[in-house]
C-alpha cells in the first residue's frame, strides 16, 4: 500500500471516528460517571464491535448485509430497539452519589463492556460506509489481506484514539454528577441522547 493512500485513508477515518454518534454518546457518559480509566472497558467494547464489522467486511458479509434489504433492516431495527431501551433504562435508572473526586460510583459497578460491544455491532451504517470505503484503497498490484489488515489495524487505533479523546475532555465534568440532582440530570441528558441516536439509525437507509 502507497504512503499517500494510507495517509487519505487514514485522514478518511478519522472524520468518521470524530463524528459524533451512538458510540460518542456511550464514551462520554461513561467517562462523566467513571472517569477516563473507568471508561476504558466501554472504548474496548465498541473497538470488538468495530472489528467485527471489519471482518464481516473483510470476508464478504459486509457486502451481503449492505446489498440486502431485509438483512440491512433487520440490523438496524435491532440498533434502533437496543440505543431506545438503553436511552429508557437511562432515564429511569436511580441516581447513586459518587465519591467526591474520584469519579466513581459506590457500590458495584455494572459491566460496561458488552452493552458497547452491541452498540457498534447493531449499527448498520457502519458496515455500510465500511463496504464503500474499504475498495477505494485497495490496490490490485498489493496482497489484498495484508492491505485489509493494515485498512482494519488504522481504523481502530483512530477509533480508540477518538474516543479516549472524547473520554479525556468529558471526564473533568464528573464533579457535576457528585449530588443526586446532578446524576439525575446526566441520566437523562444522555437517556435523550440514546433515544435520539434510535430515532436518526431509524431514518437510515442503504
Amino acid at each position: 500500500m502507497d504512503f499517500h493512500v494510507w495517509l487519505t485513508y487514514l485522514a478518511t477515518t478519522i472524520v468518521f471516528s470524530i463524528y459524533p454518534g451512538s458510540g460518542a454518546v456511550n464514551t462520554i457518559s461513561n467517562a462523566i460517571r467513571y472517569g477516563v480509566r473507568g471508561s476504558v472497558p466501554a472504548i474496548a467494547g465498541l473497538q470488538l464491535g468495530l472489528s467485527i464489522h471489519l471482518v464481516l467486511v473483510g470476508v464478504g458479509l459486509g457486502t451481503l448485509l449492505a446489498q440486502s434489504a431485509t438483512a440491512f433492516a433487520v440490523l438496524k431495527w435491532l440498533g434502533v430497539a437496543y440505543l431506545v431501551w438503553l436511552g429508557w433504562t437511562k432515564w429511569r435508572e436511580v441516581p447513586q452519589l459518587m465519591k467526591s473526586g474520584v469519579g466513581q460510583e459506590e457500590g458495584p459497578r455494572p459491566a460496561l463492556f458488552w452493552p458497547a460491544v452491541f452498540v457498534n455491532i447493531t449499527n448498520p451504517k457502519s458496515i455500510v460506509f465500511l463496504v464503500a470505503l474499504f475498495p477505494q484503497f485497495l490496490h490490485a498490484d498489493y496482497p489484498l489481506w495484508s492491505q485489509a489488515l493494515i485498512l482494519s489495524i488504522t481504523c481502530v487505533l483512530v477509533d480508540v484514539i477518538v474516543m479516549l479523546g472524547y473520554a479525556t475532555l468529558a471526564a473533568p465534568l464528573t464533579h457535576l454528577v457528585q449530588n443526586e440532582k446532578g446524576m439525575r440530570t446526566q441520566n437523562r441528558i444522555f437517556g435523550s441522547l440514546f433515544i435520539a441516536a434510535g430515532a436518526l439509525l431509524s431514518g437510515a437507509s442503504r
